[in-house]
């Protein structure tokens, strides 16, 4: 259940979101789901969160992300490939991948 509200219902805010903005989607679902990101958004979104996402800005600002890429890719990216494969064996990955198996209106890939 769990997996399914994370994954598969992010589509539909997404969507909601691309085609009225933020008001829109609060008012598409459920009250229950908008009082929810009033009163717990704000205790998730923090001034820690907001400040981190200013010093990754700054560091695509800056260049100083773009040369950390450039060497990754210098040194055939033994970082992003061992990220990557971490993710691709997460234990969230192996249950999608059996949770999609039994959606039979998904495309199979």
């Amino acid at each position: 259940g769990a997996y399914f509200e994370c994954m598969h219902e992010l589509k539909l805010i997404v969507d909601l979101f691309y085609q009225g903005g933020l008001s829109y989607m609060n008012y598409s679902v459920s009250d229950t789901a908008e009082y929810g990101g009033y009163v717990s958004g704000p205790r998730v979104i923090d001034d820690y969160v907001k400040e981190a996402m200013e010093q990754i800005l700054a560091e695509i600002q800056d260049g100083s992300f773009a040369t950390q890429w450039i060497l990754e890719n210098q040194a055939e990216r033994p970082s992003f490939n061992r990220m990557r494969e971490m993710e691709q064996s997460h234990q969230i990955e192996v249950v999608g991948k059996k949770l999609r198996g039994m959606m039979p209106w998904l495309k199979k890939k």
